[in-house]
């Protein structure tokens, strides 16, 4: 590769990774749960995406772009979930310095930490479905499923958010 090429590959990586890394970031925080884990998620995707941006540029518009992007994301996430023994440590209150955030943080942290509860697959469908707005054939896409698995998934999971959630289930679950 020419000195120009890979300037060019480098520039355009880098604009593509400024704007899209908060977005990434939230998605990952929310199917982790954990802020260092979210970052290492993104690192691994934007990573895993500059050795392959050539091809990726030549083949794709932004919006696919952005698709393969979280796709990458969510491999990378069920891949380290398979693979990771449980090193958490439980306890039974939250740090302070959850409850000392802006107003709107005890919804955050009921969500979070109801999410936190459900199986990592589960956790990928709401997230795709409700933070992401994606539609039940893009989500089964995304993680090679079925319509019909992703439709099953997505009722047991917000059954069970339903059921951890108790009466604060109004705040933010429809239907």
């Amino acid at each position: 590769m020419r000195g120009t090429d890979r300037m060019d590959k480098a520039l355009g990586f880098e604009e593509f990774a400024g704007t899209r890394t908060r977005r990434l970031f939230q998605v990952a925080y929310l199917m982790c749960g954990d802020w260092h884990q979210a970052q290492d998620l993104v690192q691994t995707t934007l990573a895993k995406m500059y050795s392959a941006w050539g091809r990726l540029r030549r083949g794709r518009d932004e919006p696919g772009l952005d698709a393969y992007a979280r796709k990458v994301l969510l491999r990378t996430y069920l891949s380290q979930q398979r693979l990771r023994r449980s090193t958490e440590v439980v306890t039974a209150e939250l740090p302070e310095s959850w409850a000392a955030q802006d107003g709107g943080s005890d919804l955050r942290v009921t969500l979070t930490a109801a999410l936190a509860q459900l199986p990592p697959r589960n956790r990928a469908v709401v997230v795709l479905r409700y933070l992401e707005d994606h539609s039940i054939e893009a989500v089964a896409e995304m993680l090679g499923m079925s319509n019909s698995a992703v439709k099953s998934l997505n009722t047991r999971s917000l059954a069970k958010l339903r059921e951890i959630l108790g009466n604060d289930r109004e705040l933010f679950l429809c239907g």
